[in-house]
């Protein structure tokens, strides 16, 4: 009897043309909360390819790294999107990835002050990262978590390269003292602490990226945020397959299309990064409100191998 209903349930599904969705039919992308992908691309993905696509989202992308960390033995997803270059080495030394990282984004961490703020409380702003220790910029700066956020790490790896493996621990130390706050991820920091952005929070300076300003431009045609752009560090994200992947096949195309002139020119408007396809759009806004910054350091530091030192001497200034 059971066996007859069967046959009646599949002839039944066949005949109207609703097939179940089969795993191997689904291809799933591990991203950090950040990602962001229209309507449009994901219907242009799945028509191309046949699959359909599924986003788990899980957090900035030192949380993203160490989930897949942690859930190496049964992945979570077919596809990664956003390990950056100061979270690779983990993903390196973990083999969390089939075959090779492709760099996918780049921006550059800097930090934004907000114009409207200081124009209202007759402040002058700072011109570099460096001043941020000045009593004149007490309790007004918001920075992301090192240990857990990839903007956090990147501006630590800053630091260091600025004042040296004995000399970056003083700078941090007279951040702490003149009232630095410590948000857990970039997205706390920008969207809920920081007065320039929605959250509309208290601190009128954070750790962000060049290109942030962009997306605060307001009906004056006028950003209300500033970029400091000296000295800041070079992001890089990565896309890669990985390893125990599900749907092996669906996730090289997904890697394909995410690299793709279609997809890559939709992320400046979505995602406030710069593409690394050649030929892919960049509005022209950016020119004036969101430019690459001009100069960077720390990127060539060999993060992997001092990133848990480095991290180890912070935690205990802010422990």
């Amino acid at each position: 009897m059971k066996r007859i209903a069967l046959l009646a349930l599949t002839a039944a599904l066949l005949f109207t043309g609703c097939a179940p969705t089969t795993q191997a039919q689904v291809v799933t992308l591990v991203a950090h909360d950040s990602f962001a992908i229209s309507d449009e691309s994901i219907a242009e993905f799945e028509q191309k390819s046949g699959f359909k696509l599924e986003i788990v989202r899980a957090g900035d992308a030192g949380s993203v790294t160490n989930r897949l960390v942690l859930t190496k033995d049964s992945p979570i997803g077919d596809v990664v999107f956003g390990i950056d270059n100061t979270f690779r080495g983990v993903a390196d030394e973990n083999k969390l990835i089939d075959g090779t990282l492709s760099e996918v984004t780049y921006s550059d961490v800097c930090f934004n002050y907000d114009r409207v703020w200081f124009e209202v409380n007759n402040l002058t702003p700072p011109t570099s990262w460096r001043d941020l220790n000045m009593p004149a910029y007490e309790g007004l700066t918001v920075v992301s978590n090192p240990l857990t956020s990839s903007p956090g790490l990147a501006f630590l790896a800053t630091t260091v390269a600025a004042f040296g493996e004995d000399g970056f621990e003083s700078f941090w130390q007279q951040l702490k003292d003149n009232g630095v706050k410590v948000a857990t991820g970039w997205e706390e920091a920008y969207f809920t602490e920081f007065s320039g952005s929605a959250g509309q929070g208290n601190y009128p300076i954070v750790l962000s990226y060049s290109s942030s300003p962009a997306a605060e431009i307001r009906e004056d045609g006028i950003s209300q945020t500033v970029p400091l752009l000296d000295e800041c560090f070079r992001q890089i994200e990565y896309v890669g397959v990985l390893q125990g992947a599900g749907n092996p096949v669906g996730a090289k195309e997904l890697v394909e299309f995410l690299l793709s002139v279609s997809f890559q020119s939709t992320m400046p408007g979505l995602m406030y990064v710069y593409p690394v396809n050649p030929e892919a759009v960049v509005p022209t806004e950016w020119a004036q409100f969101g430019p690459p910054a001009k100069s960077t350091i720390g990127e060539s530091l060999d993060i992997a191998n001092n990133r848990v030192s480095w991290q180890d001497k912070w935690s205990v200034i802010f422990d």
